[in-house]
């Protein structure tokens, strides 16, 4: 596997592969009947931590029981993004009201169900024979590459010839992208059942597959910004090409809040950090001083009224530096993780920490494939990012986080004056308490210039704190550039505002920049297993 996490993972399906309906699964829970050091082990840990299968009980995963031709149908189908399809069921033994009837549809739309008929099944334990076809064709429907597997040799197995009709290319696909291998050396065994340990390591191995061939697979086909991007690198990475870009000066700048993750719920994770902090945090609340508590309170009513509060980002820097005052570096980071760990008040089946944007996800690993050097460049105390993106699907080094900046000092300092201070053995990097810039509009340019020290080529925003940034990459650049900004459009699968989104188009066609439609360019925002539940 790659350093980062695989495309699926990155949508964390909240699936499970239980013998009965699917159910969700947010922890790794530490299974009986798993041996430690089994071969499918890290499998089963990676599928249930990701939300892709979960337990038979609290305890057993039963790794031994079959899976079933309607489980595996409904992954696919949540994997694609739960799309819609022809209401007509091709089955006659798939009812409307059946479970599986969603799944059912898309896969027969599809193409996966061809050959199947005119009785589908479901409940039939599936063989790996039709796991290699089912898989060989969701690849294709994705629009993978499935040629890799064209010069496999799979007449050195034994019992090759058991093949269904039409499972020859399939399997041949199927081992040579690794997504199956043989039960031996000899043999395939392309008769016998799928186990589910079976299916979590080929989930996984699918997974690896599917990150390679079809990296910004959860972007509609026909989404404009999917194909200006993509026709974008493939120029600017041919050395044949005159837009060709050197290694060193592909540099793309991200905005996150709005852009990479969850902006509001009900506000910034930043602000919503903070109000905790103050408000309901039993070590501190009582010790937050009176503003502190003066700007939480603000943000409070911000939440509940959509007030708007004049110098409130400013003011909000600052009780964050005083607010935090004396953490080291470490504490800071930790009190971060434990509020992602919370509850994301207006989404089932999402955590504060996983608000991540996976199609942008995937824009950021598509682009560092491509050997671009990606920059978070937020609004957003730069502590506060690197802790959100510390342990999550993006693989972005600390180095490149900029955001807004508080003092930090020794823990011996004392007020001394970092010029007359050494550093000494023992000390430790604490919080200063002092609040220095608020890292947006033009400061986000001026603080690009000053940490990378030189123009990037791409952008990615999704508000006016960002068209600094995108007209500074766009504004007289020796290599061909691009600003993408994202348009909140989606008020089903996410807390969106169509007259905001409505300016940023109108932005968008004045400046030339690319515009992102959350609703209309993406097969999902957060997953299938998360659900957008707005407060009545």
């Amino acid at each position: 596997m790659n350093a980062k996490k695989p495309v699926s993972a990155l949508l964390a399906l909240a699936l499970s592969l239980s013998l009965t309906l699917p159910a969700l699964a947010a922890k790794t829970p530490a299974f009986t009947d798993v041996p430690e050091g089994a071969w499918y082990a890290s499998a089963v840990d990676y599928a249930v931590s990701e939300g892709l299968m979960a337990g038979t009980t609290d305890t057993t995963f039963s790794p031994a029981a079959f899976l079933t031709r309607a489980q595996l149908l409904t992954i696919l189908y949540r994997r694609a993004g739960t799309p819609t399809a022809p209401a007509a069921l091709p089955f006659t033994d798939v009812a409307a009201a059946d479970w599986c009837a969603p799944a059912v549809r898309w896969a027969a739309s599809e193409g996966l169900l061809d050959g199947f008929g005119p009785a589908l099944q479901p409940s039939r334990a599936l063989s790996r024979a039709e796991t290699a076809i089912l898989l060989h064709r969701f690849a294709i429907a994705l629009g993978c590459d499935v040629s890799v597997g064209e010069d496999t040799n799979i007449l050195s197995y034994d019992d090759v010839f058991s093949l269904p009709e039409g499972g020859y290319g399939a399997m041949q696909w199927a081992l040579g992208a690794d997504v199956i291998r043989g039960t031996s050396e000899r043999t395939i065994s392309p008769n016998g059942s799928l186990t589910r340990a079976q299916a979590a390591v080929m989930l996984q191995r699918l997974d690896a597959a599917l990150d390679k061939w079809a990296p910004l697979s959860y972007w509609n086909d026909d989404a404009r910004a999917k194909t200006t991007l993509t026709r974008y690198v493939e120029a600017v990475t041919d050395p044949a090409s005159v837009d060709f870009i050197p290694v060193e000066d592909r540099i793309a700048v991200f905005d996150l809040d709005g852009t990479l993750f969850c902006e509001t719920d009900p506000n910034y994770f930043d602000y919503m950090l903070l109000a905790y902090r103050v408000l309901e945090d039993p070590s501190y609340k009582d010790k937050a001083s009176a503003f502190e508590r003066e700007v939480a309170e603000k943000i409070a009513e911000q939440n509940r009224t959509g007030a708007s509060f004049s110098g409130l980002e400013v003011d909000h820097g600052k009780a964050v530096a005083s607010a935090f005052k004396g953490m080291t570096v470490a504490e800071f980071n930790a009190y971060i993780q434990d509020f992602k760990d919370q509850p994301m008040p207006s989404y089932s089946g999402m955590t504060r920490g996983e608000g991540f944007y996976l199609p942008m996800v995937q824009v950021v690993d598509y682009l560092q494939d491509h050997d671009f050097t990606v920059y978070i460049i937020s609004g957003t105390d730069r502590l506060i990012v690197r802790g959100i993106i510390d342990n999550s699907p993006l693989n972005v080094p600390n180095r490149q986080i900029i955001g807004s900046d508080e003092t930090i000092v020794a823990s011996g300092q004392n007020g001394a004056d970092g010029l007359s201070y050494v550093f000494t053995e023992g000390d430790e990097l604490i919080l200063g308490g002092d609040f220095i810039i608020k890292n947006l509009k033009m400061n986000k340019v001026s603080v690009i210039m000053q940490e990378i020290g030189q123009q990037p080529v791409l952008s990615f925003g999704n508000s006016t704190g960002d068209s600094s940034m995108a007209e500074y990459v766009t504004s007289g650049n020796a290599y061909r550039s691009l600003a993408f900004m994202l348009c909140c459009d989606d008020t089903e699968r996410e807390n969106g505002n169509q007259a905001k989104a409505g300016k940023m188009y109108d932005l968008c066609e004045e400046f030339d920049w690319v515009p992102v439609s959350m609703k209309n360019d993406w097969t999902t925002i957060y997953g299938p297993g998360v659900v957008y539940q707005p407060a009545a």
